[in-house]
């Protein structure tokens, strides 16, 4: 399990030296993403190597979200009074997110159907 966990935050703490870099406005933790991405492409790491300690960190998920959840309520003050502006934000983005999704997969969907994935 020990190296499992050394995979997987050695990916984060790569991805954090990255993020370091002036210029680089990407979080390191998505840097530690791709980077682990690029690992399991390439075949480097084999993801049956790190599925248990995925399994563990994804069904105790909640967990990570207490410290966040707890700084929060530092902010109520702040989140009361600017609650219209919050939500309007939150419905547009999620709005977006969900209609550009929609029209990339329909397109894709299309595109490699009727042509397949070489055309």
């Amino acid at each position: 399990m020990a190296k499992q966990f050394g995979i997987i935050f050695g990916c984060l703490g790569v991805g954090e030296l990255l993020a370091l870099i002036p210029g680089l406005s990407i979080p390191g933790s998505i840097w530690g993403m791709l980077l682990l991405c690029l690992l399991l492409e390439r075949g480097w790491v084999r993801p049956a190597s790190i599925a248990p300690i995925c399994k563990f960190l994804i069904s105790n998920m909640a967990f990570f979200f207490i410290p966040p959840g707890v700084a929060l309520m530092l902010y109520f003050d702040l989140i009361a009074a600017e609650w219209i502006p919050i939500t309007v934000a939150t419905v547009v983005s999620i709005l977006l997110v969900l209609i550009v999704t929609g029209r990339l997969h329909q397109y894709l969907h299309k595109r490699f159907r009727n042509h397949g994935p070489h055309h």
